[in-house]
């Protein structure tokens, strides 16, 4: 059956980097840069980024660690503010891609081309048949179900309307939609969207070959660690992405840093010596090839 086209999120994902280009450009044609806005800019790309990471990802979907209901609170309200779907919602499909990754059920499968894999798969509704059909330990926690049946409400209060109370305050409410609102929220939803098409294109693949996923620590960087996605597809569980401590993974050091002021626990980490296992056999397979 032919897919059907999701207008809804067409014109989303379409008019929002329209606006967030026309408000911005409105807005310095008046101002000068204010280091205000700067620092509310950086407050919410860190703020939703990492909770989408850390929140969305890690804890949700993998279940690498656990936390209180304080933080849990936090990465939902702001995760929501990212405007990629709630939490029940985007940690449902990212468990599917990890279990049919680069097939045909694979919902971002790389195998549908670079467009498909980075956006174009959030251009068309779902299969009836498989919507809304959630794992058991999502759909029956509390606060998880909370955010799905608020999440517009609670998407658009932290995503856009803070934004702007806050840019205000910091001299321009204009200021504070264009920049820490639309322009963060376009920023933000591309870095996720990469690590679907760009991380399954380009990039090493150190642990195995197995599937598409590969590391790059350019796109670490602007992702808060999830840049190294070969480790990632081959040991999921493990609540870091970077595991040396030279890799650049804030969302591994914000869940030990949660650790060490009590707020989580139960931390997964993969023994070392089935890291170097996994190494060590792609170095044989590779020398096999030759």
């Amino acid at each position: 059956m032919k897919k059907q086209y999701d207008w809804v999120n067409i014109l989303f994902l379409t008019l929002t980097p329209l606006f967030a280009i026309i408000l911005t450009a409105i807005y310095f044609f008046n101002n000068s840069i204010n280091l205000g806005q700067v620092a509310l800019l950086v407050f919410f790309y860190l703020i939703t980024g990492i909770s989408i990471t850390a929140g969305y990802h890690r804890l949700f979907s993998h279940r690498t660690y656990q936390t209180n209901t304080f933080v849990k609170l936090i990465f939902l309200i702001f995760g929501a503010g990212a405007f990629q779907n709630s939490a029940l919602k985007w940690s449902s499909d990212h468990r599917i891609h990890h279990r049919h990754v680069d097939h045909e059920q694979d919902p971002y499968n790389i195998n549908k081309g670079f467009f498909y894999a980075h956006i174009g798969w959030i251009f068309y509704k779902e299969d009836p048949d498989s919507a809304n059909h959630f794992p058991k330990d999502l759909s029956t926690d509390k606060l998880i179900l909370w955010q799905h049946k608020y999440y517009f409400l609670i998407a658009i209060s932290s995503g856009l309307l803070l934004p702007t109370l806050l840019g205000y305050f910091a001299g321009s409410a204009l200021g504070g939609l264009a920049i820490s609102g639309l322009f963060r929220l376009v920023f933000v939803h591309h870095c996720t969207f990469f690590i679907n098409s760009l991380c399954h294109v380009v990039g090493s693949r150190p642990y195995t070959e197995d599937n598409t996923a590969r590391d790059s620590f350019i796109l670490a960087f602007f992702t808060y660690g999830e840049g190294y996605h070969n480790y990632h597809h081959l040991f999921p569980t493990d609540f870091r992405n970077g595991i040396r401590w030279y890799q650049y993974d804030p969302t591994k050091w914000l869940i030990l840093s949660l650790k060490f002021i009590g707020m989580a626990k139960n931390l997964k980490q993969v023994p070392e010596k089935i890291i170097q296992q996994a190494k060590e056999e792609m170095t044989v397979r590779r020398l096999q090839m030759i």
